[in-house]
């Protein structure tokens, strides 16, 4: 009989992509889920016997039963990781319908196991300096686009639990290290800071860094070992906004020492720049809902559920940046000041 395939849907993601490089590096035969368009630049360099392109659209679920066939296991792992996005449903429907339709679709392909990517925004906030666990409560009344869908998807998925579907949710903090292709609002923060670190605002706050591959890991660990209907938090170190600056700084040979913000400063500029933005069209650099959620709170986390239950382990943020501004270096993202301040800070080959 022949080896069974696993699906990794996001296949062409940041999370995604490393999962299908990981897995195969494990002897998988991966059937990487992407839509129509996808960039599939990683996915070429591995042979057909192990890595299969399926494609379809995760809110129309027959689409993915097709693809699930000959699979016993599932990665879900796409969603629109976009905050600030100004109309809501391009976030909510993908997060939230696309999770129903994939998972329905394996509920009635009686897959054997499928791990479920969350997020640590499924959790909520906290306005202080203390990691949340796996048991912290939602208390966003209001949330941003993003943190709503991944809240939303959350329950989608315990709802088919209950229905008998075998999940396990992992749920991953900020996420740096290499292959953030797009890049995403993680990465676009790294290379502002890059940039520009004596003008980015000093605020309160802070959020945990995890690296890619660990995360990677943790979802291999998590079809392993976790416990059906169980959330796994994968975070990385836990660091203030003021500390994380400061790492990239580094990198630069140089020091943050951009303006400090109070939260409510921050809120106003994201009001103005949501306002402009709905005015005059565009993207917002900031908006109301992103500014009142990120400023003065901490999106801490511990690992402590993970470690215990699935052998997680995770590396220090330095670590996890100073991977991710080596790959921007190496793949052109950087203008030709920052990269040459990169290339003496950090040895980085030419």
């Amino acid at each position: 009989m022949a080896e069974p395939w696993v699906l990794v849907t996001g296949a062409s993601g940041f999370i995604g992509s490393r999962l299908v490089k990981l897995l195969v590096e494990r002897g998988e035969r991966v059937k990487a889920f992407v839509r129509p368009g996808s960039r599939l630049d990683h996915l070429k360099e591995y042979p057909a016997d192990r890595v299969w392109v399926a494609f379809g659209d995760i809110t129309v679920e027959h689409t993915v039963y097709r693809a699930l066939a000959g699979c016993d296991r599932m990665y879900h792992v796409a969603s629109v990781f976009r905050v600030g996005e100004l109309r809501p449903e391009t976030v909510l429907v993908p997060a939230v319908e696309g999770t129903r339709a994939t998972l329905t679709a394996a509920l009635k392909r009686k897959l054997r196991k499928v791990v479920v990517t969350s997020s640590v925004a499924a959790l909520g906030t906290s306005s202080r300096p203390e990691p949340m666990d796996e048991e912290h409560e939602f208390n966003n009344s209001d949330p941003e686009a993003y943190i709503q869908s991944k809240y939303q998807a959350q329950q989608v998925a315990l709802d088919l639990v209950e229905a008998g579907l075998p999940a396990v949710i992992v749920q991953p903090t900020a996420v740096a290290g290499p292959g953030d292709w797009k890049p995403t609002p993680a990465g676009q923060s790294v290379l502002q800071c890059l940039a520009r670190p004596r003008l980015v605002p000093r605020v309160e706050g802070g959020v945990s860094v995890v690296d890619v591959d660990d995360v990677a890991r943790g979802h291999v660990l998590a079809m392993e070992r976790g416990k059906v209907g169980q959330c796994y938090l994968l975070g990385g170190e836990n660091v203030t906004y003021d500390q994380y600056c400061d790492l990239l700084a580094q990198m630069v040979g140089t020091t943050a020492s951009g303006p400090k913000l109070s939260p409510g400063v921050v809120r106003a500029a994201g009001w103005l720049l949501e306002t402009k933005a709905r005015w005059l069209g565009g993207q917002a650099l900031l908006t109301y809902k992103v500014a009142r959620d990120m400023a003065g709170h901490y999106h801490w986390a511990s690992s402590k559920k993970a470690e215990r239950e699935l052998g997680y382990e995770h590396r220090p943020a330095v670590e996890s940046l100073e991977r991710s501004v080596r790959w921007y270096h190496e793949h052109g993202y950087l203008s030709p000041r920052t990269a040459w301040r990169v290339r003496v800070e950090l040895g980085t080959a030419t």
